[in-house]
């Protein structure tokens, strides 16, 4: 994975994963995830955008067939991913670990001080006792992030729980295809312009990276889900707010897709559509999500 700033560095080595019962073989009910069905098809997949990066091989554009398939509406939020918990008493990577990655503009100076910083990306640090439930690390909580994505978590951890909630991630094509909405090459889930009409439709950095957010679209970290408009087939931030896990392979690294609320077209215009980039599969950050599909 390149380290170009809006992805946290990888996490050198791994846990030992634990893969809980799903709730299909306990007989338990699916819970509250929305899914939307994506009718069989085809589709254009790949950009060859100008602003694109040939290292990340975003091209040819191609034709790929799909059978139909589900999709969550949103990313799976916290909520969702305490009731994972609850049930099955997993443990994350990054709490096995002992720490992730936390955007240093969030954490207090003492904090921040005492973190260790890779080299290539200083705004990110090694945050001991950062996790799911814990985002900037010890003291912070889910008080008021209920509806907001699960980060922290790994891809080892996205495939735990979509395992157990009877489903799994979705292949590299299936979230470009859902993301599109039903567009044809289009740059963004909403069309080509960003920003249509002056309105913000995504979550990512304004203002200078990374000295300086302006919060224009209204968020600083992660936003909630539903806090923008959906794409045509009704599903909500497939660009922006937190990377999406995918099911594939880049290497020996994972697929992720959509871009964060960290990615500023001046160094990551990675919330493209046909964008993407990659990570270990242990490794985790505060703008680390997913969203499952069946």
């Amino acid at each position: 994975m390149s380290e170009d700033g809006c992805c946290a560095p990888a996490r050198a080595g791994a846990a030992q994963s634990v893969v809980p019962e799903s709730r299909a073989a306990s007989g338990e009910p699916a819970g509250a995830i929305e899914r939307v069905l994506i009718e069989a098809g085809a589709f254009r997949m790949g950009a060859e955008d100008a602003d694109g990066f040939p290292g990340d091989l975003e091209g040819p554009v191609r034709e790929v067939s799909l059978a139909s398939y589900e999709i969550g509406a949103t990313a799976v939020t916290n909520e969702q991913f305490a009731a994972f918990i609850a049930s099955t008493g997993y443990v994350t990577e990054a709490e096995r670990f002992g720490w992730s990655y936390v955007f240093a503009g969030f954490l207090p100076a003492a904090l921040r001080k005492i973190s260790e910083r890779p080299q290539a990306t200083p705004w990110w640090c090694g945050v001991h006792g950062a996790t799911w439930d814990r985002p900037e690390g010890p003291g912070s909580g889910l008080s008021d992030r209920a509806d907001h994505p699960v980060v922290h978590v790994s891809w080892t951890d996205a495939v735990a729980f979509c395992e157990w909630a009877g489903g799994r991630l979705p292949s590299e094509a299936e979230w470009e295809r859902a993301a599109r909405g039903g567009l044809d090459q289009r740059r963004y889930p909403w069309g080509d312009e960003l920003t249509p009409d002056g309105e913000h439709r995504c979550n990512i950095w304004q203002g200078t990276f990374p000295t300086k957010n302006t919060e224009a679209d209204g968020y600083r970290g992660t936003a909630p889900v539903r806090s923008y408009p959906p794409n045509g087939f009704g599903l909500y931030e497939m660009v922006g707010n937190v990377w999406e896990w995918t099911g594939d392979a880049w290497g020996e690294n994972k697929v992720m897709r959509g871009g964060s609320y960290l990615c500023h077209a001046s160094y990551c215009n990675r919330y493209r559509v046909g964008a993407r980039s990659s990570n270990e599969a242990s490794s985790s950050s505060g703008n680390h999500g997913f969203r499952c599909a069946w």
